[in-house]
């Protein structure tokens, strides 16, 4: 793996440990000469997290459309900083520049993606890790669900484990390493 793509809110929301965990995340993430892909702002979570991996010397590739970069949100000190036309061709980009897949607390768009790119790994479209950083149960909820789609018939086990999950950074990266996805013909009975 050369970058990791972490999902996150352009807020910081209501608690502290949220940024400590993006920090906590940056330092993993170049402990193990791994750049960062993500949204591109400057703001909340997401500014959090690129600021702490560009302090700590590592590389990191922001995306973002057109019409928020002209909102003055885009980060202006990047490694690279990848303007583009929509939020579609956003998340092509992104998912083409990583080799892994990270959601952080986050709100619709962060949700919106991580489901997304796990979908994508499910239709076999790519073989890349996905995970959650469930910091203080953030996630527990959509977890939950995720399991009573799998007991309804909705979601086969194998493709339920394709989600990874750990409450910390270092934890989670090590289930990246050690992941190996599953081969399913079919997505349900």
């Amino acid at each position: 793996m050369a970058r990791i793509c972490v999902y996150c809110g352009s807020s910081s929301g209501n608690s502290p440990n949220y940024a400590a965990a993006a920090r906590d995340l940056a330092d993993a993430l170049v402990e193990r000469d791994f750049g960062l892909v993500y949204g591109g702002a400057d703001k909340g979570i997401m500014g959090t997290i690129a600021d702490a991996v560009l302090a700590k010397g590592g590389e990191v590739h922001g995306v973002i459309p057109t019409a928020l970069s002209d909102k003055e949100i885009a980060h202006q000190s990047l490694t690279a900083l990848h303007i583009v036309s929509s939020m579609h061709e956003r998340k092509t980009m992104m998912a083409k520049l990583s080799d892994g897949f990270i959601a952080m607390p986050g709100g619709f768009g962060t949700l919106e993606e991580i489901i997304e790119i796990l979908t994508w790994g499910q239709l076999q479209f790519h073989r890349k890790p996905c995970g959650l950083l469930n910091i203080d149960a953030y996630f527990d909820h959509l977890l939950r669900y995720l399991d009573h789609a799998v007991d309804e018939g909705f979601l086969r086990p194998e493709n339920r484990q394709m989600l990874l999950c750990d409450v910390t950074a270092d934890g989670l990266l090590q289930q990246f390493a050690e992941y190996k996805p599953p081969r399913v013909e079919k997505w349900t009975k």
